[in-house]
């Protein structure tokens, strides 16, 4: 158990990458834009944000392939024609509001390498990394 003195005092908004620096997907995209997005920027995974930029769900390369492997006929030219929301998510990814506390995000970060924070109204803020926490505590640690 991380140690009293570690855990208090700092804020979640401490770790938060801005929405600015994040790279996600509108609601509307197509399978094809969410596959050269993954590809070009190197990720495994992506927030996904309505019209209102409120976070709806994270996509996964996993969400991808099964739909390939899954859907008859599906071809990479195909792709262009399939909607983000035909594609089912096989893992929720949790969002945490911006107020929550330092135990609930470290609970969520063992389970995902990325947090999405969101305010009051569900609106899409950022993100917050696992390897920031780690390094930060390891700092703390004197590591």
């Amino acid at each position: 158990m991380l140690e009293e003195r570690v855990v208090c005092g700092v804020n979640i908004a401490f770790f938060l990458l801005p929405k600015a620096e994040v790279v996600w997907l509108p609601l509307k995209s197509t399978m094809r834009q969410a596959m050269e997005k993954l590809e070009h920027h190197g990720y495994t995974a992506v927030p996904i944000l309505d019209d209102a930029g409120r976070y709806v769900g994270t996509l996964t390369e996993g969400d991808l392939l099964r739909m390939l492997k899954y859907t008859a006929g599906l071809t990479f030219k195909d792709t262009e024609k399939v909607a983000l929301t035909d594609i089912p998510r096989r893992t929720e990814i949790a969002a945490i509001h911006i107020g929550a506390e330092m135990e609930s995000l470290i609970s969520l970060a063992l389970l995902q390498s990325f947090v999405p924070v969101v305010d009051d109204q569900s609106v899409f803020i950022g993100i917050i990394r696992r390897r920031e926490i780690i390094e930060h505590y390891c700092r703390v640690a004197g590591r």
